[in-house]
């Protein structure tokens, strides 16, 4: 299928895991990548390697994106190599890491969301799409519990999540769409291998009470599919893996 022929898309956090495999699927659909690592450069080209094979244009973006001369650095490379950005998905997130400052989760996961759709809007023409990649514990977040551990991330993530929603109408204006696609915990990805140092048994309860859990490759493709599916109204919500807990 070539749905994203002659399209431009960044992945932010593409370097490994969901992020990678979003970049590969993307390029087997035709569209160009940005590839977005915050360091694990070694990574990130292998993930450029992945696009190229498939005939795809990949562009290594080097940006922590809480860091806005970083971000600035970034999409000036794109308009320079692309002149446009048709995609936008943000699957970059955290807030657990150690060491951090007591705002960092904010910083990440809200302030750092809204200028990376920002920066993009005055590249991306009409028709252009804006994935908002999240969690069902940042989703529901105060409507259901969330593991103690993860309560800053999520609350940040849904601080995002609702900071995005609050553009639509200027997005609208633009004729571009924002989509949000929400997941349980996801086989083999590091925050639940972090949530469990704190609780061992935290993967396998949630496995047995939910059913399954997601793996990489499922989360990854109902947002590549996300980006390419141009009946879905802006402001949709996607779900992956249960809802219930």
């Amino acid at each position: 299928m070539s749905d994203f022929r002659n399209q431009v898309a960044l992945v932010t956090g593409a370097s490994r895991g969901i992020g990678a495999s979003i970049a590969r699927m993307l390029a087997e659909g035709g569209a160009d990548v940005v590839i977005n690592y915050h360091s694990k450069s070694h990574r990130a080209l292998e993930v450029a390697n992945v696009v190229r094979a498939h005939g795809c244009q990949a562009l290594l973006a080097q940006a922590d994106i809480t860091n806005e001369s970083e971000m600035k650095e970034m999409m000036n490379l794109v308009e320079k190599q692309f002149g446009k950005l048709n995609l936008l998905i943000l699957n970059a997130s955290g807030g657990m890491e150690k060491d951090k400052a007591a705002d960092y989760a904010m910083q990440l996961n809200l302030t750092a969301q809204l200028r990376a759709v920002d920066m993009s809007i005055p590249l991306m023409p009409a028709g252009g799409r804006i994935v908002f990649v999240t969690s069902h514990l940042a989703h529901f977040y105060s409507q259901k519990p969330v593991y103690p551990i993860y309560e800053t991330v999520a609350k940040s993530k849904k601080a995002g999540e609702e900071a995005l929603r609050a553009r639509i109408p200027q997005l609208a204006a633009k004729g571009i769409k924002l989509v949000v696609v929400s997941g349980d915990l996801i086989e083999g990805t590091i925050t639940p291998k972090l949530m469990q140092r704190q609780d061992p048994n935290l993967i396998e309860s949630r496995r047995k009470s939910a059913g399954f859990l997601p793996t990489v490759e499922d989360f990854a493709r109902v947002i590549v599919n996300a980006a390419r599916d141009r009946n879905l109204e802006s402001g949709a919500t996607i779900f992956v893996g249960s809802t219930e807990w």
